[in-house]
């Protein structure tokens, strides 16, 4: 036997979760942990290894681009250079080639993401709520 529903026309009253004082944090006050990081961390070193990766990464950096772009591979050419400069000259250029890179990386996040949200719902209107 197929039973019929019972059709209303109350409106339907969803729960809505209400903010309370306890569970909003604010930003400032959040606690930060290392364990989401892409960069290895271990535990009880997390400050030392964030100073020794602040300053190696670059001037690893920089001393690769030195050594590949600026005297094209050569090490003789290298070699006078890295005479004349000094390790913060090397770690300035690292520094510099590093966040160029990080800015790119965020401009294409940002691109893509307007993309896919355009793809998604690119004919809808905008509306204020």
């Amino acid at each position: 036997m197929i039973s019929a529903q019972k059709i209303t026309t109350e409106p339907i009253h969803y729960k809505t979760k209400k903010k309370s004082n306890t569970s909003s944090i604010k930003f400032i006050e959040q606690k930060v942990t290392f364990d989401d990081t892409p960069l290895f961390f271990p535990k009880g070193f997390e400050k030392i290894f964030l100073a020794i990766y602040f300053v190696l990464l670059p001037y690893i950096t920089g001393f690769l681009f030195l050594f590949f772009y600026v005297s094209s591979g050569r090490t003789e050419v290298f070699s006078s250079l890295n005479q004349e400069s000094s390790f913060i000259l090397t770690w300035i250029v690292g520094y510099e080639l590093l966040a160029v890179l990080i800015l790119l990386y965020i401009a294409k996040s940002a691109i893509s993401f307007g993309k896919q949200i355009t793809l998604r719902g690119g004919k809808k209107k905008f509306q204020r709520p």
